[in-house]
């Protein structure tokens, strides 16, 4: 990542040095004989000096301690108003704290989230750069250089103060769960459900592709399914085991969005879904004890009922995912644009669609700060494509199949649509064990009444 970034960089004509412990890395880069703008070092001394002021240093390390270490490295040859910018996955309050402590030595620090993986480093990644103003305005330039760009305009906007830009990304990576879990349950059904093999299920969502659906996950999950095994033939996919990893980005979502009482439930049942595949031989002994099925799915449903449910799920985790991010603008002193947000996601990262444009809209739509799914635009939308993915989940559920990202989204849509719910139920069962009060529609104030 570090390297690809770093001769995307050179590319654009700014001169950049690079220090690595691993000298092996360090000849490598200063063996390139393209590139008399690059030279690399294993000497951090060298490293420091050799930065034009003030300094404007990279990380690109894994997330945790190694950042704090390579900090506390740098800290001490660095002067009064030099940058340091952590473009790793880190966790956003690691951020805020390393914001302050360098703050109180006069350095800039900026959390910068960054999105594309290896290929989107060298070629130009989504960025979402945070921190001081004044330290940002320092490298805008190079940044918009490198990013990723739609109709000409850099995906590297701005994200607001202290670590507006690793929540973003964080939230990034929450939407990108939910997205996966939802392709994933998709391509469930549709080879255990309507008996579509794996090439068949490529050109699916390779025509899903070309609509709404567009986007990267879906022209992944289509390169993906066509892979052949080298070793054994057959599809490739067939030999990968049913068990999801995680790095901890999606289950930070879940958390930051319980903390702030903002409902992410299909991002929730995406991290939750990994944690249950892992169980993998309690899997196979409790499958082992249910009633054999007779094998006659009833196949109710089309491809362009799964099309029209993934639309809407998809739309629904989108929705979610920017709702904590207000919030969190809010409750955090960001201060993000949301059409920034937006923006920036539009090339170069993980989760780009077709779709964002909708959203931009909305954003753009002067006045506008509502929860989004409250836009008419977005509501008539998403109530379009609606009767098709209860019929989705109800043929998932009569069929025994694990849906959990399509029923969380179905259940989000129909406890947020509705102007009644039954948390007054809830409300009088706290007050009648806890004393807990309850609010009443009929008057303001706050109650406590005698129940026994």
């Amino acid at each position: 990542m570090g390297r690809n970034f770093m001769l995307n960089i050179a590319d654009h004509h700014h001169s950049i040095i690079g220090y690595d412990k691993d000298p092996i890395k360090v000849n490598e880069l200063n063996s390139l004989s393209d590139y008399s703008n690059i030279h690399a070092t294993v000497d951090i001394n060298e490293f420091v000096a050799g930065l034009q002021k003030p300094a404007r240093i990279i990380l690109l390390v894994p997330a945790g301690p190694v950042v704090d270490f390579v900090i506390n490295d740098l800290t001490p040859l660095l002067e009064k108003g030099d940058i340091i910018i952590d473009g790793g996955n880190s966790y956003y309050k690691d951020t805020d704290r390393r914001f302050n402590e360098l703050k109180a030595k006069d350095i800039h620090f900026m959390g910068m989230g960054v999105s594309g993986g290896e290929e989107g480093a060298r070629l130009g990644p989504s960025i979402m750069p945070s921190g001081d103003r004044a330290a940002y305005e320092k490298v805008q330039i190079i940044l918009n250089d490198v990013s990723a760009k739609y109709k000409d305009m850099p995906c590297a906007r701005y994200m607001g103060n202290a670590s507006a830009g690793h929540y973003v990304k964080m939230v990034h990576n929450g939407i990108e769960y939910g997205m996966m879990q939802l392709i994933a349950e998709t391509y469930d059904v549709l080879k255990n459900g309507l008996g579509y093999n794996n090439h068949e299920i490529s050109d699916i969502f390779t025509e899903w592709n070309k609509g709404k659906l567009s986007g990267f996950l879906i022209e992944s999950a289509a390169l993906v399914l066509m892979q052949m095994d080298p070793t054994n033939g057959g599809s490739l996919i067939d030999y990968i085991k049913d068990i999801a990893r995680s790095k901890g980005t999606g289950k930070w979502t879940s958390q930051e969005a319980m903390d702030l009482q903002v409902p992410v439930p299909t991002i929730d049942m995406a991290v939750a879904a990994r944690d249950l595949s892992a169980y993998a031989n309690s899997r196979d002994k409790i499958s082992a004890y249910r009633t054999p099925s007779d094998g006659k799915i009833k196949k109710e449903i089309a491809t362009e009922d799964l099309q029209s449910a993934l639309l809407v799920c998809i739309t629904l985790t989108y929705i979610q995912g920017l709702h904590l991010i207000r919030v969190a603008s809010r409750a955090y002193n960001y201060n993000t644009e949301m059409k920034d947000v937006i923006n920036n996601w539009r090339e170069g990262c993980i989760i780009r669609s077709g779709l964002l444009e909708t959203f931009e809209k909305v954003y753009s739509t002067e006045g506008f700060d509502g929860m989004i799914l409250a836009d008419e635009d977005i509501y008539k939308l998403v109530t379009k494509h609606m009767p098709k993915l209860k019929k989705v989940v109800l043929f998932a559920l009569q069929n025994d199949f694990g849906s959990s990202a399509y029923v969380a989204s179905l259940t989000y849509y129909n406890m947020m649509s509705t102007n009644r719910s039954p948390m007054n139920l809830i409300q009088g069962l706290r007050d009648l064990f806890g004393a807990h009060t309850f609010e009443r529609t009929d008057q303001e104030g706050v109650f406590h009444h005698i129940w026994k």
